[in-house]
């Protein structure tokens, strides 16, 4: 499946060989925001781990596994970050929606619009019936923006991500069409 969802100054898309650089250059420039909920992003990160992301990302889109896509300017050509809907379970019929946005482009209401156009494909084009985001619990600014987008506060669950190999609580949220 070719997705790609555009709207409200938007283009959500698969990564590309051609991205590389700009996702390089993204992840060590959110290493004090993005990198302390997701240890992925580090000053480290490279071309190899970005290859090795981007290839991953594509198969599983064409497995229908996951749904991990790019957040970009409106002309597909300036990475603003990355939004998924990944851990689905076809038996319950959900997903989990995940988000970043890059450093220099944060507080812009970019993650709330791609929040918004990834729900609408979750909802009409995967058919999926829930919708979670699943936030750290300290993650103050995406817990906000869960509630932003409408999305319902359901609990604390205790251990429920594991960061830098250490389990946390986190806040469960859900969205339902």
């Amino acid at each position: 499946m070719n997705v790609v969802l555009t709207g409200d100054g938007l283009c959500i898309r698969p990564f590309e060989a051609h991205d590389v650089h700009a996702f390089v250059e993204a992840a060590r420039e959110s290493v004090d925001t993005v990198g302390a909920w997701m240890p992925w992003c580090r000053a480290d990160y490279g071309e190899e781990d970005a290859h090795a992301w981007f290839d991953l990302c594509a198969d599983n889109l064409h497995a229908g596994e996951a749904y991990d896509l790019g957040i970009f300017s409106a002309d597909g050509n300036t990475l603003y970050g990355g939004i998924a809907i990944n851990q689905i379970n076809r038996k319950h019929n959900f997903g989990t929606i995940g988000y970043w946005v890059r450093q220099s482009r944060q507080r812009q209401g970019i993650a709330q619009r791609a929040l918004k156009l990834i729900t609408a494909f979750g909802f009409g084009e995967l058919n999926l019936t829930r919708l979670e985001i699943i936030v750290a619990e300290a993650n103050t600014p995406s817990r906000s923006l869960a509630l932003k987008a409408g999305a319902g506060f359901e609990c604390i669950a205790r251990n429920r991500l594991v960061i830098s190999g250490k389990p946390i609580a986190a806040a469960v949220y859900s969205l339902v069409p």
